[in-house]
């Protein structure tokens, strides 16, 4: 089972090997950015095989990194796979992001129609070739050759070489100058990037980033920094005094031109946040690609679902539960012995506050935010409540759980079978289910012997539980 955790600064140096050898051309999947980003991203990692997972918290939901190999797509779509269970046994809804342009028809595949597909203009990525930048050739680079020209020609002693450790506290002037008398005031964007860029200073060497410095009579007017992440360098710093006519187009070239070796074809000059000024000026640069970055949010067969049916069979009703029958919905969910093997401890999570309704709510909340699909179990002839089953644990590819509980007066019946059977039928049927399994405690044999007697085949053990599975063959 995937294991994650909180990443906190120190960790995102173990993310190296990945990141180094990333072939997605996609600027997230790099040291400096996880760094820099860190606050806004709150991310975790976690590892399966030889994958990295990254995770992020954005809106309250947990977003996915399309999973990193070493060796290859069968480990990814392997890595893949835990993510799903993990999703599914955490009750989190799947969405991934990040997904480059040429995994994502698996990914729709693998997903079928139950997939939604978005991708965000203002985050995709600004891909260029690195050969450009030596010499902004030909007609449609002319306007930054002018620029570097005369930058040239007004500071004739313009040096550019690499950053060393000794140049920090020189670097930290030139940011302060840079901030006092070009940075937005109300730029938050903007305050929360310099202040990374002052925190990730330190590490520049540590995280084998490329760094340089455009000097003019013995003054620093530009700053830079890259990273090496597979054919392409990815640009995480560029600030330039803007009162030093062609700075930026000079430092952007002179840095192409000193790190740009064999093998490094592009670069990655990140995207424009949805800034319109910003958007003007990368694509002024004349970008070979727009890295896509593709959200897919998986689906499942309860997202379809716009309200909970009602079943009928021989002697039974399956139907939500009514406002009428809250205290008996109560009696049947709050029975701490009775529950012992339903799988959790409702009072784990019920408010101190709360009253006999709360029990029935709850279960709305559930289907609501379609958690799970609860069933009031009605005797047909009497009309009363005898009991409870669910559908939860919605996977990606067909498959549900199903549970069930009786109050005791109702047991022995044969009740809890009938439920079983019918809400299985309907799970193929209505919710075109390709599977439904179901478990229970070893201790339990009694439930044991009903989900056999509902036409489920045991699949095996452990030491907690029992599992069962029945198909639409079956």
């Amino acid at each position: 089972m995937l294991k994650f955790e909180h990443t906190q600064k120190e960790d995102i140096l173990h993310f190296r090997p990945w990141f180094e050898r990333q072939k997605t051309h996609i600027g997230d999947y790099s040291l400096g950015f996880q760094f820099m980003w860190h606050k806004a991203l709150t991310p975790d990692f976690a590892f399966y095989g030889d994958c990295l997972i990254l995770r992020e918290l954005y809106a309250g939901k947990y977003y996915f990194y399309y999973p990193l190999s070493l060796s290859g797509e069968q480990a990814e779509t392997e890595a893949l796979g835990e993510i799903e269970k993990f999703c599914r046994d955490n009750d989190f809804r799947l969405h991934f992001t990040n997904v480059p342009r040429d995994r994502l028809p698996a990914l729709v595949l693998r997903y079928g129609a139950n997939v939604s597909v978005s991708d965000n203009r203002r985050w995709r990525d600004y891909l260029y070739f690195a050969e450009d930048f030596k010499t902004y050739p030909g007609k449609k680079h002319a306007g930054r050759r002018n620029h570097v020209n005369k930058f040239k020609k007004l500071y004739p002693d313009l040096s550019f070489r690499p950053y060393r450790k000794e140049d920090e506290a020189r670097v930290v002037a030139f940011l302060k100058e840079y901030e006092s008398v070009q940075l937005g005031k109300e730029d938050r964007l903007a305050d929360e990037e310099l202040a990374e860029v002052y925190d990730i200073l330190p590490h520049l060497q540590e995280f084998g980033l490329f760094a340089g410095i455009l000097e003019t009579g013995g003054k620093i007017v530009a700053f830079t920094a890259g990273e090496r992440c597979g054919d392409m360098i990815v640009v995480h710093i560029e600030k330039a005094l803007r009162s030093y006519e062609g700075a930026y187009q000079t430092v952007a070239q002179q840095f192409a031109l000193a790190f740009c070796g064999e093998g490094i074809t592009y670069l990655n000059r990140m995207d424009d946040a949805g800034d319109l000024g910003l958007r003007k000026s990368k694509l002024q640069y004349l970008p070979c690609e727009l890295v896509d970055k593709y959200n897919v949010i998986a689906g499942r067969a309860i997202d379809t679902v716009g309200k909970l049916p009602e079943i009928t069979t021989e002697r039974l009703i399956l139907r939500p539960v009514q406002d009428d029958d809250a205290e008996t919905y109560a009696r049947l969910a709050g029975d701490t012995d009775r529950n012992k093997f339903w799988g959790f401890d409702y009072r784990e999570i019920m408010p101190k506050d709360a009253d006999i309704g709360w029990f029935l709510q709850s279960a709305r909340e559930d289907f609501h935010y379609r958690m799970e699909m609860p069933l009031g179990i009605y005797l047909k002839e009497s009309g009363r409540l005898a009991g409870e089953t669910v559908l939860h644990r919605f996977g990606y590819h067909g498959e549900a759980e199903i549970g069930m509980r009786l109050l005791k007066e109702y047991e022995g019946y044969g009740y809890a079978q009938e439920a079983v059977r019918a809400y299985t039928d309907y799970a193929f049927s209505k919710l075109n289910l390709e599977r439904v399994e179901a478990k229970c405690n070893v201790e339990n044999i009694r439930s044991a012997k009903t989900l056999l007697s509902a036409g489920m085949r045991e699949d095996g053990k452990d030491d907690t539980y029992f599992y069962f599975s029945r198909t639409p063959e079956m």
